[in-house]
């Protein structure tokens, strides 16, 4: 029996792919124990890892701090980051010197998962929920001024997060050795290397596993004659009333039917009336709503692509920061979506018009899908974990 530990950060995103390799390592025998967040245990604890709570060392974040942490404000995904490893040290430290723990497996995000396992010399294996990045690849993300802006002016205080890590005993070089993964750091990526840019710019440390798909149930009906539509922001930068208003206007009495997520915080009332052949929910299963869809609008996060290729889904792209742009990007490049010119009610009909009109968008998702399945997903990757 192995004994393998998990890191990732207070994100949907980050932490659903690793949940189906978790049940697939506690399967075969393997003691896991996760380090998470509470809004995840029930997940982790099905699995059958032992759920250690980190909330109450993790710096208070305002919904609006998130926002601006993610994909958007480097300088204060360092800040959080170097606060949370200070802030856990103690505790992790003690109780991985006490398990013995064979390898660390932490998300490309988590930092602290990668510090700590460098502190106490444990094997470490990253986990990477987005592309896998490199000098080449990183060049293709193409930062919006604001985010470029907002690097420039975090520096220093960069530099200061990474002087306190040195106080606590951390090896670290510069921020850049944190967070940057070399052809020699073992790596396991949820997509595939078709879908991958650059893949064969990687050394075979890269795990390209595929989606990591959980099993869901079929909940959705569709009229057998209607195409539909699936439109969701994802589960942290949704609050768009303005997408959501145009999103209804677009389709309404439309020969279309269409579900839309507008999230937890979404008050669905302030969006006016809702048209008949609309389901709009703060919350639905993607899953299952994706094995019946005909297209789907989306912000572009790395899962929600994943999971639309994994079922051969076209997509119109609406990216909302510099890595979704690049995910965006990748799927227009590829031919399996169209980004979006605007947001406006004609924007969004023309687009979804041209998906359904041209099957060359259907193909090669569908094509995508293939590689996808083949890739091994979470058996694949739990057999990664325990190769090493």
């Amino acid at each position: 029996m192995k004994k393998i530990v998990f890191f990732s950060i207070p994100a949907h995103g980050h932490t659903n792919p690793t949940i189906p390799v978790v049940a697939e390592l506690v399967k075969r025998g393997h003691e896991v124990w996760y380090y998470s967040f509470k809004e995840f245990q029930e997940k982790i604890e099905d699995a059958g890892a032992k759920f250690i709570p980190c909330d109450e060392y993790l710096p208070p974040v305002t919904q609006q701090e998130l926002e601006r942490k993610v994909g958007k404000d480097f300088a204060a995904l360092i800040e959080m980051v170097v606060d949370t490893t200070i802030a856990l040290d103690d505790k992790v430290c003690t109780e991985l010197q006490a398990f013995q723990p064979d390898c660390i497996v932490s998300d490309s995000v988590c930092f602290w998962g990668k510090l700590f396992a460098r502190k106490l010399g444990i094997p470490y294996i990253c986990s990477t929920t987005t592309f896998a990045f490199n000098q080449h690849t990183a060049k293709l993300m193409k930062p919006r001024l604001k985010e470029m802006l907002r690097m420039i002016t975090g520096i220093p205080r960069i530099n200061k997060k990474m002087k306190l890590l040195r106080k606590q005993g951390y090896e670290v070089e510069n921020f850049i050795s944190i967070i940057q993964n070399d052809n020699e750091t073992n790596t396991i990526v949820y997509t595939s290397k078709d879908f991958q840019p650059l893949s064969e710019t990687f050394s075979d440390r890269y795990a390209f596993v595929g989606p990591s798909i959980r099993q869901s149930s079929d909940i959705h009906e569709k009229e057998a004659k209607r195409k539909l539509i699936y439109i969701s922001l994802g589960t942290v930068l949704n609050q768009n009333k303005h997408f959501y208003q145009n999103s209804l206007t677009a389709f309404a009495e439309s020969d279309f039917d269409v579900v839309m997520s507008v999230g937890e915080k979404t008050d669905i009332s302030s969006l006016g009336p809702i048209p008949e052949n609309f389901i709009v929910k703060k919350y639905v299963d993607q899953l299952a709503v994706l094995q019946k869809a005909d297209v789907f609008i989306t912000h572009c996060g790395m899962n929600s692509v994943n999971e639309s290729l994994y079922f051969g889904v076209p997509m119109v792209l609406f990216p909302l920061h510099s890595e979704e742009g690049m995910v965006a990007n990748r799927v227009a490049e590829l031919r399996a979506g169209i980004k979006l010119k605007g947001s406006k009610p004609k924007d969004l009909r023309s687009a979804v018009a041209e998906v359904l009109a041209d099957q060359t968008y259907r193909k090669n998702a569908q094509k995508l899908s293939e590689s996808f399945r083949q890739a091994g997903g979470a058996v694949e990757a739990a057999q990664f974990i325990l190769s090493l």
